[in-house]
Parts: C-alpha cells; sequence; structure tokens
C-alpha cells in the first residue's frame, strides 16, 4: 500500500515540477542568471515550497509514525560542516551549468529529454563515486581504530 502512495506522491510531485517550469531548464536558469534577464517566479515556487515542508516538518516532529504507519525518520545530525558545504557547492554549481537538478531530471527522463538522459548518467555517476568515498573513509577509520 505505501508503494501506491509513494507513486501517486511522485507523480503529483513530478506534475508540480512541469506545472511550476522546473523541468524547464531555460526557466531555471532564467532564475538563476540575476545579472541578465532574471526570472524572479520559481522564486515563488520556491518559496510555496519551502511553506509547505516546514510546515510537514513541525508536524512529524510530534509523530513517530506516518499516516501510512511507516516510522518516521527525521535527520538527527544539526551541525553544518566540510561535507554538507561541499555537496551543497556541487549541487549548486551543477544546478547552475545545467539548469535541472535531480527531481526535474526525472522528469525530463521521463519525457525522452536528452538533457535528462545524460544528467541522470552523471547523476548516478556522482552517486558512485560518493558511494566509493564512503567506503575508502569507512576502511581508513576501521584501520585506524583496529
Amino acid at each position: 500500500m505505501s508503494t501506491i502512495f509513494a507513486f501517486i506522491a511522485g507523480l503529483v510531485f513530478g506534475i508540480g515540477l512541469l506545472v511550476a517550469g522546473m523541468a524547464n531548464p531555460a526557466k531555471v536558469l532564467g532564475f538563476l542568471d540575476i545579472a541578465g534577464p532574471w526570472d524572479p517566479s520559481l522564486g515563488l515556487v520556491m518559496a510555496g515550497a519551502i511553506a509547505v515542508g516546514v510546515i510537514a516538518f513541525a508536524l512529524a516532529k510530534h509523530r513517530s509514525h506516518s499516516l501510512l504507519g511507516q516510522p518516521i525518520q527525521l535527520p538527527s545530525v544539526r551541525q553544518i560542516d566540510r561535507r554538507l558545504i561541499a555537496g551543497s557547492l556541487l549541487f549548486g554549481i551543477g544546478w547552475g551549468i545545467a539548469g535541472i537538478c535531480p527531481g526535474p531530471s526525472l522528469v525530463l527522463l521521463g519525457a525522452g529529454e536528452v538533457k535528462g538522459l545524460a544528467f541522470v548518467i552523471a547523476m548516478i555517476a556522482g552517486m558512485f563515486v560518493y558511494e566509493l568515498m564512503e567506503r575508502s573513509r569507512a576502511q581508513a577509520r576501521s584501520s585506524v581504530t583496529s
């Protein structure tokens, strides 16, 4: 049952990305180009998303299980570290270059857009590199403690 609701949530999210223009790299780049012909409309989309997220997280903090009975797992780490900053910078640089982020890339892939395919391949490659780096870090830590 939770798979059906996850599919529906993903479908609604994808439709929202299309309607808001977030799956259009040109519109996203127009928003990010504050020195050129700036398009502030995506700022309203982001403000709306942040408002929904703030409310959802506030409600989730007081619950241990979702409405579907699944455990709610909120992030426990609160510190800002080098890894968070580096990841944020990489995400922002990639978004600024391509005008695509992970959610819209899947929408573009589903629409048969070559840009979406290229981005998803690059994203999977990045995840693979990250996993290799994490395994290397874990091995380094375990050899130090042994």
